[in-house]
């Protein structure tokens, strides 16, 4: 199964491009799902006012091997958050807070976009797909709700346990010197069901038949969000296959004004064709209006994509690497576009951090790396490697030399 993630920065096309490339691959006979896990729904506007108004919160079937879904993010927060919502209730409500306001309260801000991404979860392990193509939120959005299982990871799984036992042990005693209910063991139960369904979440999205695809447009801001936006999804380890160059106005016939907009345009597309070295950039001519309809959604994929396969499954190293050496082991961790000076890292026990701009990644190591020690990194050729030696490399280097290498 191919599964394909479009996010961009908002208003740059992203829900058209991913609506024509879903239709591009219905065409081709691959029985195909584009699902939009915005809140702000406009999947259903790009197939025309017939087609949306029966697309709904199931697949809807718009054409033949073509199935549309808005998911229900409020559906699958009840369900997903509702044990955990009905202990936070008591909560507020031992505290005197009216009930209309504790629920509001107790809707966590952004909780319905992240549980959104169960439902991708779902629909790919139903097996009734060949494609799934994903319309995500824009950008900064996407990007927290992909980090998320990870971060929430080492919370789950090192501390989580010993809260658990220390309530359930002195629950009446806690219960009385707080003045408020403590959780029982469904809430401890739905959170830990919740963390095991987010991992899998990220298992799937940085699988190998997995990629997103960013839709920018000629712009200098667009473009340098763009380029974030790649840095901090490969460090996160989701692969980025390509960007879709959207609205590029055509030089032919260009008037005067039209004409400046063009070298403008001209001058950001060489950026990003040496920006994204290495990744192909297809470019979608400006048109006056939004492609609507699966035929012009057709033909806007078919003009971007051209002669390439839009449904390629990228191949090359992934964005996180481990390579032997003769003293222990490197770690490689693409972050294109990041500076030495960006990057940050530390190391506690047998987890590294991963520090870039705003975003950390917490990254538990497997057993062989966790017995040896850090013997240096930096940042080369668009990738963070670290280096590691075992003890017995360390000792042969202090036999030889007399002083411990790094």
């Amino acid at each position: 199964m191919r599964i394909l993630l479009f996010t961009g920065k908002g208003g740059v096309g992203k829900t058209t491009a991913a609506a024509g490339t879903a239709t591009m691959a219905a065409r081709r006979g691959e029985r195909t799902l584009v699902l939009s896990t915005d809140a702000a729904h406009s999947l259903a506007d790009a197939f025309g006012p017939e087609a949306g108004a029966a697309i709904g919160h199931e697949p809807t079937e718009v054409e033949d091997r073509l199935f549309v879904q808005q998911v229900d993010a409020q559906r699958r927060f009840e369900a997903s958050w509702r044990d955990v919502q009905h202990y936070l209730l008591s909560v507020l409500d031992a505290a005197g807070v009216d009930r209309i306001t504790a629920e509001e309260l107790t809707v966590l801000p952004g909780a319905e976009e992240v549980l959104a991404l169960l439902e991708v979860r779902a629909q790919v392990q139903s097996g009734r797909w060949d494609v799934v193509v994903v319309d995500c939120a824009p950008t900064a959005e996407t990007l927290r709700l992909l980090a998320l299982p990870e971060a929430l990871g080492w919370y789950m799984e090192r501390v989580f346990p010993m809260e658990r036992r220390v309530v359930k042990a002195l629950r009446p005693v806690l219960a009385r010197a707080a003045g408020v209910p403590m959780p029982q063991d469904v809430v401890f139960d739905a959170l830990e069901r919740l963390h095991a369904d987010l991992h899998e979440v990220h298992e799937l999205l940085t699988g190998d038949d997995a990629s997103v695809r960013l839709v920018l447009t000629p712009e200098t801001v667009v473009v340098a969000e763009a380029r974030r936006s790649l840095t901090n999804l490969s460090l996160f380890g989701y692969r980025v296959d390509g960007v879709v160059a959207n609205r590029v106005f055509p030089a032919d016939g260009a008037d005067a004004w039209r004409g400046s907009w063009v070298e403008a345009q001209t001058r950001v597309l060489e950026e990003v064709e040496q920006s994204f070295a290495g990744l192909p950039v297809w470019r979608s001519a400006y048109h006056a209006r939004e492609p609507v309809g699966t035929d012009e959604l057709a033909a806007f994929a078919a003009a971007a994509y051209g002669e390439t396969d839009p449904l390629a499954v990228p191949t090359g190293e992934g964005p996180m690497t481990v390579r032997r050496t003769d003293a222990g082991a490197t770690l490689r961790i693409a972050l294109p576009f990041a500076a030495r000076q960006d990057v940050h890292l530390a190391r506690h026990g047998d987890d590294l951090v991963v520090t870039v701009g705003s975003y950390r990644r917490l990254l538990t190591l497997p057993s062989a790396l966790g017995r040896m020690r850090v013997a240096g990194a930096g940042v080369e050729e668009g990738a963070l490697q670290v280096r590691f030696v075992t003890q017995t490399s360390e000792t042969e280097a202090q036999d030889s030399t007399g002083e411990e290498q790094s």
